[in-house]
């Protein structure tokens, strides 16, 4: 696959009078372009990290986030965070105060965006972020809440470990999540004996490497199927001898096929 380019883009100048609005939800639109980074940062609200178009990775200290259109990062207030575009996106965000979320996850986590909290989502944003009490808008962010409330967590993050020599394997399986080498193989690489990797992963990442790696690719395949690559190309891509074993996967973690997934984002896509 060709190289994308990167490119660090600016926090958007009006945030910080976005989150100094009185009003406990604002919506803020912001579209970005494939290969476009908005480097760590945080925000003092709590934050719905969300694409109406598009997918992006939402990476903290500890883990990286996919996010494809059906789904949204929640992000608890003052926690760190990166946003890579992993192809044009249209990112539509919630900003909410700490009293208005208390009973929402204390902790980062991808949740599912049924098809009424994004159309929600997208109309709060068409609307702009300034609304009265007792209004269509403030009526309809206190509907998204309750939405909010009720999506189930999807399993579509990457927990990252702090070791050194396990963030050296990890880096390289992000770079070419098809890599075929064992752990004995990687542990030669890193100068670590493979008892030390095999102690390390569950105990860092609360995965086994083989489950670590699988989830890579699993995510790996999730952005290639979006770019519209095909399943025979994503299998071979990310490490699997045919289409057949790479489906498998795919079924037993997400309960549906390749194709069905793919189809499912265009249906969404077709909702506008």
């Amino acid at each position: 696959m060709p190289q994308t380019r990167h490119t660090i883009k600016s926090l958007s100048q009006d945030l910080a009078r976005l989150e100094a609005l009185p009003q406990s939800v604002v919506a803020h639109g912001r579209d970005l372009a494939r290969g476009d980074t908005l480097a760590f940062h945080r925000h003092r609200r709590a934050q719905l990290v969300y694409a109406s178009e598009g997918i992006m990775t939402v990476t903290t200290r500890n883990a990286a986030y996919l996010v494809p259109p059906q789904r949204a990062v929640w992000m608890p207030g003052g926690v760190e965070h990166q946003i890579d575009a992993r192809s044009d996106v249209e990112m539509r965000t919630l900003y909410i105060e700490p009293g208005a979320c208390s009973d929402l996850p204390d902790e980062v986590c991808v949740l599912n965006v049924a098809p009424l909290l994004r159309e929600l989502i997208i109309a709060a944003v068409d609307l702009g972020p300034e609304y009265e009490v007792d209004t269509p808008l403030s009526r309809i962010m206190a509907v998204i809440l309750d939405q909010i409330r009720s999506q189930p967590v999807a399993s579509l993050s990457l927990p990252l470990p702090s070791d050194p020599r396990l963030r050296r394997v990890v880096q390289g399986l992000t770079e070419n999540p098809g890599d075929q080498r064992d752990l004995g193989a990687w542990a030669r690489e890193v100068g670590a004996s493979t008892r030390t990797l095999v102690r390390l992963f569950p105990l860092q990442t609360g995965l086994t490497f083989r489950a670590w790696r699988q989830q890579r690719r699993l995510l790996h395949a999730l952005e290639l199927l979006a770019s519209g690559s095909s399943v025979t190309s994503v299998a071979l891509e990310t490490g699997y001898d045919n289409s057949s074993a790479f489906i498998a996967m795919f079924r037993r973690c997400l309960g549906t096929t390749p194709l069905r997934y793919v189809n499912s984002m265009t249906t969404s896509g077709e909702s506008d």
